[in-house]
Parts: structure tokens; C-alpha cells; sequence
């Protein structure tokens, strides 16, 4: 594709800049919402904290942009979606309601 911007004053400039964001975040969300769509709340995930460590939890509800968990130890994380890992056959989850059955 080849667009000629050079004939564009630095007014059209502008509007087609804010119009490439608005494209770029609508497309960032339609991506969001592609990823969160292979979860459910109670859904067995995985990823990777920070530090590298490999984290379990439970899907417990979806965000704009994130996807918030729950370990089983209670931690919440807030995780971009394509971040995260289905569990397979990973049994009960001990987190109901966004509390810990033993809470």
C-alpha cells in the first residue's frame, strides 16, 4: 500500500493521525476481546509473573483490556489475555466468588 501524505497540511496531518489511534486502539480492543473469548469465569489459566515464575490461577472476570485472576494462595493479577494459557483438566479451584473456599 502506498499513501502520499506529502501534499497534506500539518491540520490534515493531525486529524489522520488521530484517526490511525482511534483504528490502532479499536483494532487492540477487537484483539483483547478475541483472546478473552477463549475463557470463562472459573477457567484454569497459566502465565508468566515478571519475575519469570509460572503462575496457576482462576479467570474470575474480564476488563476492558485485562483479564483479572485469582491464585489459589488469593494473589489478583490483572493479565493481558493473550498472556494467559488454558489448564487442562486442572480439577476444582479452590477460589469461589473471588475468595478462597477456606475465607
Amino acid at each position: 500500500m502506498n499513501i502520499n501524505i506529502d501534499h497534506l497540511d500539518a491540520d490534515e496531518l493531525m486529524a489522520l493521525n488521530q484517526r490511525i489511534i482511534e483504528r490502532l486502539k479499536m483494532l487492540e480492543s477487537l484483539h483483547a476481546h478475541k483472546s478473552m473469548m477463549q475463557f470463562h469465569p472459573g477457567a484454569r489459566v497459566s502465565f508468566d509473573s515478571p519475575q519469570g515464575e509460572r503462575v496457576i490461577a482462576t479467570v474470575m472476570k474480564f476488563n476492558r483490556k485485562t483479564v483479572t485472576v485469582v491464585t489459589d494462595s488469593g494473589q489478583r493479577w490483572n493479565v493481558s489475555p493473550h498472556l494467559l494459557s488454558a489448564i487442562k483438566d486442572a480439577g476444582q479451584s479452590p477460589v469461589i466468588d473471588g475468595r478462597l473456599e477456606n475465607d
